[in-house]
């Protein structure tokens, strides 16, 4: 029987199963055959804390949500259209955001007595009804992929059933006409140590692929042509993967020599492991006793020239406070990437949040200011580090980047950038006395930064410690006078950083009634939400903050402008905070915490609202 091919401009597809099921690899190798053929792509990892947490509950489901087309494309897309549910547990978690007559695609052995039990269904949902309003294909996966794989040498049938999420991809591949030896090249090369795994790995993934070409159940599959892209060499990131690359860019850029203490937490380890991965550009990466420690290997790395970096999420962040607030008495580069994760204390480590914005600006004892910078999209990752580095270079101060759990997991397509054409960042070490024959450690410039002194440098001897300075002999002083003097100077450096960063640009072409201004990684919910309203003939604008602290110096301006102004958030409303405080104007809120990001969907109804 003839199959039928339909093109489709957009296709959101999540996989769904257990924890051990490999669900998170199957859909990062269907991200990566995506990536190539051409289509624009935003991803949405979802997976538990728990290391192992009891397979087939509910608590451990885990799901990896791809949304590509062929055209730009800015979220992970709200309802999936197509739902690969393992087990019961997964289709439990998952089924109520599939779209109506969305396409359900089901692991038939997954639906045992047991599994049913675990995922606390009181009937099957397979034959009472539950799915009457999807197409569902009950595809036995786990049984077929035993069956492919028989008469492998060294593969059980036990060991032959884990390859059953190559088989879950093989046939959405097919399904979705992504080509198939980008991924029978990644198993045999990833599998080469292990000529078994990889050789049931392939025979599940041709399985799966050659049971959508064959099976009458599947009459229909889809075609998603190449998205419009600017010339450029391309690659897939995530935001982890694009702020190691950031930091190396500035690493290259300053001279200063790359080194990144961090103490395990989640999600903030990925860029700890993905910079031990790239020793050949001079990184070093140190796994510190705790976060205490770390940051102050990173401020002791500045204070001997290196470009000083630590890393962590939410509870973390606690603990490197003293350091940080060191960092700005000392007037010492230092980069403190916060990842921010859902929650107080342990809260809710592999879901996203962006609730440490007032933490990162106020969070610390004493008058301590510093500039917070805030990357919004996966890939933007690397230019919001880079800037971030460029700030704390040229005005010797701790800078913190924020980023959160749904930017560090989340890929998309990446232009990368010509090396040469990026900016250089002078460190502008100091090399000889600027009093006479003496050293004033806190002469200023005219930014109001002091000069940065390696140890060791011939006549440039100077005191550091968190005791109060004297203004530009750096003596230690208790004197009032200097106290206040010293407080308002590094207040007004922090300050005059609004002049070297750009205004707050607006997008409103047609005098709009409505702003929508956003932080972070609202940032593709709000461009698509303000897209879709303005599709419907509505007037609404839209502008988005990279720098948290100062803010750019027209963002008084621009949000007195507007008769309403709504912000968007993954909080309750700190920037919302902000906005009311420093320009009395009484902006609305939409907020969420729920451990998922903003959707561009939920958005667009809020807007609507308030118009």
């Amino acid at each position: 029987m003839t199959k039928v091919l339909e093109e489709k401009e957009r296709v959101v597809v999540r996989f769904a199963g257990d924890s051990g099921d490999g669900i998170q690899l199957a859909g990062n190798r269907f991200a990566a055959a995506t990536a190539l053929i051409g289509n624009d792509l935003v991803t949405l990892p979802d997976f538990p804390a728990e290391i192992r947490a009891p397979a087939g509950t509910l608590a451990g489901v885990s799901a990896f949500q791809i949304h590509f087309a062929s055209r730009d494309i800015l979220t992970p897309g709200g309802r999936p259209n197509a739902l690969v549910a393992m087990n019961p547990a997964a289709l439990k978690m998952n089924l109520p955001e599939l779209e109506r007559g969305g396409i359900l695609i089901l692991n038939e052995d997954g639906f045992t007595k047991t599994t049913l039990r675990k995922a606390e269904y009181d009937s099957n949902p397979l034959e009472d009804g539950t799915l009457d309003d999807y197409q569902v294909f009950r595809v036995p996966m786990t049984s077929m992929t035993v069956r492919a794989t028989d008469g492998i040498d060294e593969i059980s049938a036990r060991d032959a059933a884990r390859s059953k999420n190559f088989f879950a991809l093989g046939l959405v591949s097919w399904m979705y006409s992504r080509p198939v030896d980008v991924t029978t090249s990644w198993i045999e090369q990833k599998f080469a140590s292990t000529p078994p795994v990889m050789e049931a790995n392939l025979a599940a993934f041709r399985a799966g692929h050659n049971f959508g070409e064959t099976a009458e159940l599947l009459q229909v599959h889809y075609e998603v042509k190449p998205a419009p892209a600017l010339p450029g060499t391309y690659r897939g990131v995530n935001g982890t993967e694009a702020t190691a690359l950031g930091l190396i860019a500035a690493s290259v850029r300053s001279g200063l020599p790359l080194f990144l203490a961090g103490y395990p937490i989640t999600p903030a380890s990925e860029l700890l492991h993905e910079l031990s991965r790239h020793k050949r550009f001079g990184v070093r990466t140190v796994q510190a006793e705790d976060e205490i420690a770390a940051s102050n290997m990173a401020l002791g790395a500045s204070f001997g020239g290196h470009l000083g970096v630590t890393v962590t999420s939410g509870p973390g962040m606690d603990l490197m406070a003293e350091t940080i607030g060191l960092a700005v008495a000392l007037e010492l580069p230092l980069l403190v990437i916060d990842t921010q994760r859902a929650g107080p204390s342990t809260g809710m480590p592999t879901k996203t949040e962006a609730a440490d914005l007032l933490m990162a600006i106020h969070g610390r004892h004493g008058e301590s200011p510093l500039p917070v910078v805030a990357a919004a999209t996966p890939a933007e990752c690397f230019e919001a580090v880079f800037e971030s580095v460029r700030l704390a270079v040229r005005y010797r101060t701790p800078v913190i980047m924020l980023s959160d759990t749904f930017l560090a997991n989340s890929s998309e397509p990446w232009s990368l950038p010509e090396a040469a054409g990026l900016p250089q960042i002078d460190p502008g070490f100091a090399t000889r006395p600027n009093r006479g024959d003496e050293f004033w450690p806190y002469v200023r410039d005219e930014r109001l930064a002091r000069p940065w002194a390696l140890p060791g440098t011939k006549g440039l001897q100077h005191v550091v410690g968190g005791l109060e300075k004297e203004d530009e002999t750096g003596h230690i002083s208790y004197e009032a006078g200097n106290h206040a003097r010293m407080t308002r100077l590094r207040a007004e450096k922090v300050a005059g950083i609004a002049s070297d960063v750009g205004e707050l640009p607006v997008d409103d072409p047609d005098g709009a009634p409505l702003l929508v201004l956003g932080w972070g990684s609202t940032y593709g919910a709000i461009t698509g939400a303000v897209r879709r309203v303005r599709r419907r003939g509505k007037k609404v604008a839209a502008a988005h903050l990279h720098h948290l602290n100062p803010l750019p110096s027209n963002t008084g301006e621009v949000v007195r402008s507007y008769p309403k102004v709504l912000i968007p958030e993954a909080n309750t409303g700190q920037l919302t905070k902000i906005i009311r405080a420093e320009f009395l104007v009484d902006v609305h809120s939409f907020t969420k915490v729920e451990g998922l990001p903003i959707f561009a969907e939920e958005l667009d109804e809020a807007i609507v609202e308030r118009l």
